[in-house]
């Protein structure tokens, strides 16, 4: 540790007189000065006149949406493929297999720049949107993104975000409390559907009852694009599908080996019980495969956080594009900017890191 800290101490030291020499500073004073540049997707209240730390954050926040999203939909649909690469019917094992064999030997670059192709050149420009590639004339799909309602909340509306907050919390205690009954008595409670039932129908209550607080923004057609309403960039589009395709398929993988990995008895006993497949996938097999599952899934979590910084192929302004781009052109602070990004990218990794642990922690085999 001390020849660690002291080769630190010496390149660090070193990079400050080399930068003497050339007449620069170690300073994050720039984070100060107007950024004099327009980001396309901001998640907060961000203008060209605002300062480089401001336009850090709102790449900061831009990163974290596409790694959030990215990392939920590549789950989904990794735990989806990887199940119907075991599925007794051959033409849809064969349909994934392909899938996933292209998608992970094509590098992801080459995927995020094909679909932002696809998303810019095929759907169609606002006024031709208007007429046809519409869904019941309140969402459009365009290549300057896709237009939807958006939401927004009136008096009262709280009322109903309290039903769904109290309504989640019921479920939680429900789960333990219907876990602790079965365990006691051996009767089982159908805990999903009252839980659903709970989250979906006691804020439904609430928002009927309270005569509806919620009005919706419809985009309109106006000039050459449209205005209003909630609209998803096609940067953003193309860079969340890119990421979350090409790591569903070595999720896939993963689990395909996870659920391989458990014996072969448990589906033998499953069956000769009289259990559907689906059940015994549910409640057998994909509970022990998980301890097999989770370790690598955290290794595909850290890779498609950290691929989001390709997004700057594309335009999307992340924190690379921000902070790591622009920023440092302008400023011509290299040390002080990569330092951000780099501890940005740490910090995140080793939070993703620390979750999946812990979640790995509660799901391991406890031998008596």
């Amino acid at each position: 540790m001390a020849l660690l800290i002291a080769f630190i101490a010496y390149i660090t030291s070193n990079a400050i007189a080399n930068l003497k020499l050339l007449g620069k500073t170690f300073s994050f004073d720039f984070l100060a000065m107007p950024a004099h540049y327009d980001i396309n997707q901001t998640l907060i209240e961000y203008s060209s006149k605002s300062t480089h730390f401001r336009a850090g954050v709102v790449g900061i926040l831009n990163t974290l949406l596409v790694a959030f999203w990215g990392v939920i939909l590549a789950t989904i649909l990794g735990f989806i493929f990887g199940i119907l690469r075991l599925s007794p019917n051959w033409l849809v094992s064969r349909i994934v297999y392909c899938f996933v064999e292209f998608t992970r030997n094509v590098p992801v670059l080459l995927h995020i720049l094909l679909i932002h192709g696809i998303v810019v050149h095929v759907l169609p420009q606002p006024r031709a949107a208007k007429e046809w590639a519409n869904f019941g004339d309140a969402m459009f799909f365009t290549n300057r993104g896709v237009f939807s309602p958006m939401p927004v909340p009136e008096a009262g509306f709280s009322w109903v975000i309290g039903a769904f907050v109290a309504a989640v919390i019921f479920a939680f205690f429900f789960r333990k409390w219907a876990k602790a009954r079965l365990d006691a008595t051996g009767k089982p409670l159908p805990v999903f559907w009252i839980s659903f039932g709970a989250i979906i129908g006691l804020p439904l209550l609430v928002y009927l009852v309270l005569g509806a607080p919620l009005t919706w923004n419809i985009p309109e057609l106006k000039g050459f694009n449209f205005r209003g309403g909630f609209v998803i960039r096609p940067e953003f589009l193309a860079l969340w599908l890119a990421l979350s395709f090409y790591t569903s398929a070595f999720i896939a993988e993963i689990v395909r080996a996870g659920i391989l990995a458990v014996s072969k008895g448990q589906w033998e006993a499953s069956s000769a019980l009289g259990m559907p497949r689906s059940r015994t996938l549910n409640l057998i097999i994909i509970p022990q495969a998980l301890r097999v599952i989770v370790p690598p899934l955290t290794s595909q979590y850290l890779n498609l956080t950290k691929n989001s910084s390709l997004a700057i192929a594309i335009g999307y302004m992340d924190i690379v594009a921000t902070v790591g781009g622009i920023t440092l052109m302008q400023t011509g602070k290299e040390m002080e900017t990569m330092i951000i990004v780099i501890l940005f990218y740490l910090t995140v990794s080793l939070c993703i890191s620390a979750i999946m642990n812990w979640y790995n922690q509660r799901i391991k085999l406890v031998e008596r």
